[in-house]
């Protein structure tokens, strides 16, 4: 799932918080999704929090 997914359903936005509850450094950029660049944008998630992308979404998935 990704951030279109989120906001079709009304709750990307409290993914974000919670994603910057865990790791305090992650900025706006960082969780702003480009339509169509989800490898790209799980690319650089990986690169700032250290986590594989398949963690990622699986973590992003669950909250």
């Amino acid at each position: 799932m990704h951030e279109a997914e989120y906001r079709a359903r009304g709750n990307w936005n409290e993914v974000k918080g919670k994603m910057k509850q865990a790791y305090g450094d992650l900025s706006d950029d960082d969780l702003t999704y480009d339509e169509g660049q989800e490898d790209e944008w799980l690319g650089k998630l990986q690169q700032k929090i250290g986590r594989a992308k398949h963690e990622l979404k699986s973590w992003i998935d669950s909250l």
